[in-house]
């Protein structure tokens, strides 16, 4: 490489496989970085590590695999630690390391393993959302002795959806199918009809930790319904190795078999045709065999694996029945993992839910590129302490109500306006009057009193919008408009002076009438 890159690195840690992507700030398309004797093709390092106790020698990826059938290899090959870090349920490894440890030699590794010619401005990690909050503390702790200006934390969903522009606030599926386990999640990402959009969470600014005073909070994507198994890509490798040379444990013949599978799960491969490859049947003889897309098939089904995914999205959906989800309140399924680029599986999936809309991202990269779409200036950023609304009128009831415009919550400056598309509600109608309210700082709770000691009512009162004391923005249009019909669309932003922005445009001519400025939101 000939020259130095200066951005930000991606970093998504993940249970069978991670993967570390570079963006430059000067460019839009990012890198795969190559590690020569760490990762197994470019950005994506096998999530091994290979630890002696009294060694300082530590040996991550690609060169802990090649030690896994050495001499106390159930001792210091260490993997499939991941998924056990933040999570206190799960049974810990009888090994050398706790999964904690594995993770901190692993990452610190790694880190020292990136080519000088790369300037780590900022680094993204990923954290999964069913035990993010242990998994966040671990990063915390784990971070803190790295130099980088930067750092920031993302959801791995979040960022899987966001790479693919899923809107914000929509339901999506994802499957994912890794080397070791297969996890299926129906999840609604954040955001959505003014609500604020997911963010990503800074856990260090300017070279100072700020995980503990900084009000910019990660944002998870909420979990509807989740289930999963411990089978995965290395499985399907048995198999694989079974049907040709039953009862063979030699690991050189599962490398074999995940090599031709990868071949067979190219679109371009006939489902006929028949590919060489020679298994060992002892260390020094190897055997000739023929695999083509439709044996794999015979050895998928064979083992089950249709009943078994099945079985898993029954669950899932049986699951988000009882939150009220259906099918149809997906706006797509995403799939993940090297598992699901299989033609069988994605058929399976293309026939079980048929009606919803189907992403295939890069497989395993991405959730770390994603991380890197989400994050292309992250910043501090404020957070709104009320909520913003607008005063509208309902015709039917015949009667004002507020309409929520920004919530409490809401970071700023925004980075995405609000859409409002206004009716007339009077014949011949050609002013319209913006009239804004703010809820109060503090809620107010009711209290009742039981035998005379203060409690608070299980139902509380809604929050207080008070008017903005602001003279209120008339708006005239250029022709008259009927009750019912939609005449005005406004877009509502906030700048990083905290002014509260409208651009108004014609609804019919679509043409732009104005841009107006409504005041402070404080």
């Amino acid at each position: 490489m000939d020259n130095n890159f200066s951005g930000t690195l991606a970093v998504d840690l993940g249970n069978t496989n991670t993967v570390i992507a570079f963006q430059d700030e000067k460019e839009i398309n990012t890198i795969l970085i190559e590690i020569p004797l760490v990762t197994s093709s470019p950005g994506v390092i096998p999530t091994a590590i290979w630890f002696e106790g009294d060694s300082k020698q530590i040996k991550i990826g690609e060169s802990a695999l090649r030690m896994k059938n050495a001499q106390n290899s159930e001792l210091f090959f260490h993997s499939n630690f991941k998924r056990l870090i933040g999570n206190n349920l799960e049974k810990k490894n009888n090994t050398f390391l706790s999964p904690t440890q594995c993770g901190e030699k692993f990452f610190k590794a790694l880190w020292e393993s990136i080519p000088h010619d790369y300037e780590i401005k900022r680094l993204v990690l990923t954290a999964p959302i069913d035990t993010y909050k242990g998994y966040r503390e671990w990063l915390i702790n784990l971070c803190e002795e790295l130099e980088v200006e930067e750092i920031a934390l993302v959801d791995e969903p979040t960022a899987a959806a966001l790479g693919i522009n899923v809107p914000f606030g929509s339901k999506i599926m994802t499957i994912d199918i890794g080397g070791s386990t297969i996890d299926m999640n129906i999840i609604q990402l954040e955001g959505g009809e003014g609500k604020a959009g997911p963010i990503a969470e800074l856990l260090k600014f300017k070279g100072n930790k700020i995980s503990q005073i900084s009000k910019q909070k990660i944002k998870c994507a909420e979990i509807v319904s989740k289930t999963g198994s411990k089978i995965g890509g290395k499985d399907i490798d048995q198999w694989i190795v079974d049907y040709f040379v039953p009862t063979n444990k030699d690991v050189r013949n599962l490398l074999k078999a995940e090599e031709i599978k990868c071949k067979l799960s190219l679109p371009k491969i006939q489902y006929e045709n028949k590919y060489s490859i020679s298994f060992f049947i002892k260390e020094y003889e190897q055997k000739e065999f023929f695999l083509s897309k439709e044996i794999l098939e015979k050895i998928l089904i064979q083992n089950n694996l249709l009943n078994h995914l099945d079985s898993l999205i029954k669950e899932l959906l049986n699951q988000a029945r009882g939150k009220f989800c259906s099918v149809s309140d997906l706006h797509s399924i995403i799939l993940v993992g090297g598992g699901t680029q299989i033609p069988l599986i994605r058929d399976w999936v293309e026939k079980k839910i048929f009606k919803i809309k189907i992403s295939s991202p890069p497989p395993i990269e991405s959730i770390a590129l994603g991380a890197l779409a989400m994050t292309p200036g992250v910043k501090i950023k404020d957070i709104l302490n009320k909520g913003i609304s607008i005063r509208l009128f309902n015709r039917r009831e015949q009667k004002h109500f507020w309409h929520p415009i920004f919530y409490k919550g809401q970071t700023w400056p925004t980075e995405k306006s609000f859409k409002l598309v206004l009716q007339a509600s009077k014949i011949d109608q050609n002013i319209f009057e913006l009239i804004i309210g703010e809820t109060k700082k503090n809620r107010e709770y009711d209290v009742i009193f039981e035998n005379g000691l203060p409690k608070l009512s299980s139902v509380q009162r809604e929050e207080e919008i008070i008017k903005w004391d602001k003279k209120p923005l008339q708006i005239i249009m250029k022709k008259n408009c009927s009750p019912g019909e939609d005449c005005l669309i406004i877009f509502f932003s906030i700048t990083e002076k905290a002014d509260l922005l409208i651009k108004c445009f014609d609804h019919g001519e679509e043409e732009e009438i104005g841009e107006f400025n409504l005041g402070k939101i404080y």
